[in-house]
């Protein structure tokens, strides 16, 4: 090849090279432009009363007050939610926690309930799944800075939802007002001298912030389990993609398993599975007259709850999720660590 033509394919490389420099540049401003965007309608989503308000989570009180009768009061606040590493969510709940604190009663006790409300600016409310109640009554609006009493009887066993019913229901649901009430059955489950160790565990789903669009049309970008304490001790914590991955539940081998579950949702259908296991015995809605055997999934719709039981008969990390793997790979997984020893071993988590 000659001086020129040398010259020439010098020239086109470099002219090439400069562009596809270009055009990387010029797609990482564009990511970041995206990003910024993005950041910038999350902050404008942020209602101004809400903007910087961070409120210490309040702890649920909860009294039983007689052989039937429960005094309980719950508080809705605005507090910063970690849902996904370094991802912020200014959620919207019930005692600064997403979902909300366990409630847990007996059939046929009357619920004396009081929410406090704590947002500068919105009323919220309270709609228990588990009783019966006037809606228009008993499940109405407390208005900023006051509080609301309200009674009503429990009288059905099961895993129940509750939840701000304050309009727009969707809203307030999808910006972190939900959790799950247990009302044990008077006569207990048919299998409870044969359950070692039980915990609770709930599904929800996380959308772009505070956007109704997105909660009405969109899919969700978080999917994820929070575990909730039954007893002083066991785990509690917040609907997020990592803790329970990082800090998975225990187990013995040859230990039988309850879980309490509940899908909240607001919109997805939950197919509740543990992986490595079969589950014994179901009792759908927590219903010990709702029993079924030898399941593999159990399917949750929105708002319904279950006890599952299964017996982990091997040393290992069991994956807990739901078996709609878009959902799992957005976060939908938990991990049940079993040992010899029933304690954690130190040893990695892996799966799923």
């Amino acid at each position: 090849m000659n001086r020129n033509g040398c010259a020439l394919l010098l020239t086109v490389l470099a002219a090439s090279l400069l562009a596809a420099c270009n055009n990387e540049g010029e797609q990482a401003k564009a990511e970041n432009k995206g990003e910024t965007a993005a950041a910038q309608q999350s902050a404008m989503n942020v209602l101004a009363a809400h903007q910087g308000v961070n409120q210490a989570p309040v702890p649920l009180k909860m009294e039983r007050v007689g052989p039937h009768d429960v005094r309980i009061e719950m508080t809705a606040q605005i507090t910063d939610i970690e849902i996904d590493k370094g991802k912020m969510y200014k959620a919207w709940t019930f005692n600064g926690q997403a979902p909300g604190p366990l409630v847990v009663v007996h059939e046929g006790d009357t619920i004396h309930f009081t929410l406090k409300n704590m947002d500068p600016a919105i009323p919220h409310s309270m709609d228990f799944h588990a009783v019966h109640a006037a809606p228009s009554k008993d499940f109405i609006d407390v208005m900023p800075n006051k509080s609301g009493t309200f009674t009503y009887p429990a009288n059905k066993p099961g895993v129940f939802m509750y939840h701000c019913g304050t309009k727009p229901v969707l809203q307030h649901i999808a910006n972190g007002m939900h959790g799950v009430i247990i009302v044990k059955p008077k006569n207990g489950y048919p299998t409870d001298k044969e359950v070692d160790r039980e915990y609770v565990l709930i599904q929800n789903e996380w959308y772009k912030y505070n956007d109704m669009s997105d909660f009405q049309n969109g899919v969700p970008s978080y999917v994820v389990f929070s575990a909730k304490a039954l007893k002083l001790g066991d785990p509690n914590t917040n609907g997020d993609t990592f803790t329970l991955k990082e800090k998975p539940l225990l187990a013995k081998v040859g230990e039988k398993i309850r879980l309490y579950v509940n899908n909240v949702g607001p919109n997805e259908v939950s197919s509740f599975h543990v992986v490595g296991t079969v589950f014994d015995d179901v009792y759908l809605d927590g219903n010990p007259n709702n029993h079924l055997q030898g399941m593999q999934t159990v399917m949750l719709p929105a708002s319904g709850g279950a006890v599952v039981e299964f017996t982990v008969t091997r040393p290992g990390t069991y994956p807990i999720v739901t078996h709609q793997f878009n959902h799992a790979q957005k976060g939908a997984v938990a991990m049940l660590k079993v040992t010899e020893t029933g304690e954690d071993d130190g040893a990695e988590t892996s799966g799923h």
